[in-house]
């Protein structure tokens, strides 16, 4: 480190000298020139520009030289162009400058004084451009000469002989401006090459270094060539395009072939590129193998895509040329060429392949497939794929997606499965979410249950355990997100004809059943859900008439397949959940008038109750959903009903905590009376289970009592007070107003003893219990003669 700080500080040193040698001498040269001294201008500029011979300064120091020395010279040529419209003449001042002793400073000077001679039109262009790139072979240095190059092509870029332009010659003019250039740009890279041989090969990192600063001298000979006029198509094809790949792959340098080849790609117009495809894609299999060929093709083939996508009218030429074939032989044999190109490479290639062929041939499935069968070759037997390579095909097959924005297209591409085969089990994910989030996006319409067997095969790293271990290392909040997701595709699909649907539906089953005890309980929701609307729409139909056409989509059937379903979900085990499910059919079965079927469902929601619901909270959620759906069915007879309902109430009886036991036998008391059916109005059993709840309220104040010296809350007898209530106003003859009267007594004494906690919930509850009686005595009429009677 310290040997590298003294470099750096001898570096400067010298550099602050070259500089002072620089401005002393343009000092002089500047009183020269202000007395119009030729001679001893010449003289101080030649020492000027030999500060530029040193060895001594690196690229970039030695830039910075240049940089001071070629604006000196700037001013010299402004001089010697005033001079030349004077007295002076143009050609003597061109031979005098040959004078100077030392090389360097000479050429420096012919190249200032060449400027202004082309400038005065005195001799042809072409000649003196020639003279001065065949003696700026006088500097072999390969930093020294680079620089005298640059300089060379700075001052004549706006000089050469080009169509159009004032230094425009014979008929041959843009080939002479060509063949300047061209050599300009072979030598400078011969010198550019050479840099990586000099020194010792420790520094070979820092030479590379220093070479990569230089790369734009060289590049700026393509940049200047793109801007002659004069080169057309053929000229481009004939001429400047071999030579140029010529040099570049004669030069074996890889750091040189790739910035060139790049370089060719970036200047030139894409048209060019598209009519010379052949020569352009002869070059890379020729290249090193440690150049980097897959950046430099992609932005290839992605200048062609951008140039397909400018306008509609380019896509003939696409066509013509045969461009795709061209780019995937290219593909192929360039791979052959580098038998240790990564398979990050390659398929980075073809995932640019694909793109191109998207733009351009946005009709040619084949080709599509054609490319991910290349990329499945490619990849064969190298296990699955991670880091780079997996996000390229990520990339490679979520082009397919963007660009039809229909997963049915990806579908009928045989080689897009096999592709993702290949990724690791996490990407497999990020993939299968991709194709999901497409589908959702634009809401794809799948309606066949051979597409819906041919997506859940694709996005199988959803749907199932890959690997072991996978699940268990996901973020739970990950998992939730993904398996939401499969759940929102489970219930878009869809499809007008019921024999189609449940081939549908079933295919889904199929698959999701495969997916373990974690993805169940995310899975087999939305399925039934989906099936149940399936069993509304035939139940439907049927109605109105059209029961043959879906005759074995049946709603027997179908729920034949969803007590299977379900029954998988209770081993899993999420009894809370198969039992809401089992409920949810049931209901459905009511819709359709299928008693025994709805008694089926009622009755495994009932064994799955007694068996696996153990959780004193889940029992009284259970529970509650029981009593509510049994409340709403129509279709049981007497003795199925009162078998339910019996069940129900012994159930609610035996609830661990007392709170929870009166709720739910107060709330049994609805199955006792229904508005909407005038059978089921059994105002002796509703009184039964609202006595019942009054026991069980009394022993929990007792207890409560015993337990922590206070009689607890009051809360129960007011909501037990309001259920007196509701059938009071419903019109069941058992409820009394001296019942209702008896309980407000009770409410009110409870309230007002002083072993009773306070609890100012209560308070409100009550106080809003008697308001409402209160309202309905205002109302006047049979209501309030009805209530008139209660006291509050």
């Amino acid at each position: 480190m310290i040997n590298n700080d003294g470099i750096v500080e001898d570096e400067e040193k010298w550099l602050t000298a070259a500089i002072a040698g620089i401005q002393q001498n343009a000092f002089y040269m500047h009183r020269a020139l202000d007395s119009n001294n030729i001679k001893d201008a010449l003289k101080y500029s030649a020492q000027m520009l030999s500060e530029l011979r040193t060895s001594r300064l690196s690229p970039h120091k030695y830039y910075e030289l240049y940089m001071r020395a070629s604006d000196e010279l700037r001013k010299l040529e402004i001089f010697f162009k005033e001079e030349s419209r004077r007295s002076c003449s143009i050609i003597e001042l061109y031979e005098l400058v040959q004078h100077a002793g030392n090389i360097l400073p000479r050429l420096y000077l012919l190249c200032t004084v060449g400027s202004v001679y082309i400038k005065s039109k005195e001799a042809p262009a072409k000649d003196i451009l020639k003279d001065l790139v065949e003696m700026c072979r006088g500097i072999q240095h390969p930093l020294r000469g680079l620089f005298l190059r640059s300089y060379l092509s700075q001052v004549s870029k706006d000089k050469l002989p080009d169509i159009g332009s004032e230094y425009e010659g014979d008929e041959n003019t843009v080939m002479d401006a060509v063949e300047f250039v061209l050599q300009n740009f072979t030598e400078m890279n011969k010198l550019w090459v050479r840099m990586q041989h000099q020194g010792s090969a420790r520094e070979k990192e820092k030479r590379e270094k220093e070479r990569n600063e230089l790369r734009d001298l060289v590049g700026k000979n393509l940049h200047v060539l793109s801007q002659i006029e004069g080169i057309d198509l053929e000229l481009y094809k004939d001429t400047v395009l071999p030579r140029v790949l010529e040099q570049i792959v004669n030069c074996k340098d890889d750091l040189a072939q790739y910035y060139l080849m790049d370089c060719i790609i970036q200047v030139f117009p894409d048209e060019y590129h598209l009519q010379t495809l052949e020569t352009l894609l002869g070059a890379f299999p020729q290249l090193q193998p440690s150049v980097d060929i897959k950046t430099v093709l992609s932005g290839l083939m992605e200048r062609l895509s951008s140039y397909a996508a400018s306008s509609i009218e380019v896509l003939p030429e696409f066509i013509q040329v045969e461009a795709f074939a061209k780019l995937n032989n290219a593909i192929g044999q360039v791979i052959e060429a580098q038998p240790d190109m990564p398979v990050f490479g390659a398929v980075t290639l073809y995932s640019a392949l694909l793109t191109f062929t998207l733009h351009v041939h946005p009709d040619r499935l084949d080709y599509v497939d054609q490319i991910l069968g290349a990329c499945v070759s490619k990849i064969a037997g190298k296990g699955k794929l991670e880091g780079k390579a997996t996000k390229q095909i990520v990339a490679l097959l979520s082009a397919p997606l963007e660009k039809y924005n229909d997963i049915d297209t990806a579908l009928k591409l045989s080689n897009y499965p096999q592709v993702m085969e290949y990724l690791d089990d996490s990407t497999n994910k990020v993939m299968s979410n991709v194709i999901i989030q497409s589908i959702m996006k634009n809401k794809t319409h799948i309606s066949t249950a051979e597409k819906v067997g041919a997506l859940f095969e694709l996005i199988k790293g959803l749907i199932k355990d890959l690997d072991a271990d996978s699940d268990d290392e996901m973020d739970e909040d990950d998992f939730t997100d993904e398996q939401n997701s499969v759940a929102r595709l489970i219930q878009m699909l869809y499809n007008d004809d019921p024999e189609e649907m449940l081939k549908i539906i079933c295919t889904v089953k199929k698959h999701i059943l495969t997916g373990g005890p974690k993805r169940l309980p995310f899975t087999i929701p939305p399925l039934i859900y989906n099936a149940l609307k399936l069993i509304r729409r035939i139940q439907s139909q049927d109605d109105n008439g059209s029961e043959e056409e879906t005759a074995s989509a049946t709603p027997k059937k179908i729920f034949q397949i969803l007590n299977q379903t379900i029954e998988v979900l209770s081993t899993v085990p999420v009894p809370d959940l198969a039992l809401r499910l089992y409920l949810e059919c049931a209901e459905a079965a009511n819709d359709c008038d299928l008693e025994p079927v709805a008694y089926e469902f009622f009755t495994q929601a009932y064994i799955l109750y007694e068996e696996e619901i153990s959780d004193s909270k889940a029992q009284v959620t259970a529970l509650y959903l029981i009593i509510g759906t049994l409340q709403r069915m129509h279709i049981f007879g007497v003795e199925n009903r009162d078998t339910l309902t019996h069940k129900a109430t012994g159930y609610s009886a035996k609830l661990l905590k007392k709170p929870d036991q009166c709720r739910a036998v107060y709330a049994c008391s609805h199955l006792f009376w229904v508005d909407d059916q005038d059978g089921i109005k059994d105002g002796e059993r509703v009184l039964l289970c609202l006595k019942r709840a009054l026991r069980i309220a009394n022993a929990a104040q007792q207890m409560a009592n015993v337990t922590k010296g206070s009689s607890g809350s009051v809360m129960l007898f007011i909501e037990i007070l309001n259920k007196y209530l509701y059938f009071f106003e419903k019109g069941n003859t058992q409820i009394t107003v001296a019942s209702i009267q008896g309980l407000i007594e009770l409410v009110t004494t409870e309230m007002q003893s002083d072993s009773t906690a306070s609890d100012p919930a209560a308070d409100a509850f009550f106080a809003s219990t008697i308001r409402y009686i209160q309202s309905q005595k205002d109302k006047g009429g049979a209501t309030g003669e009805k209530f008139e009677t209660i006291k509050v």
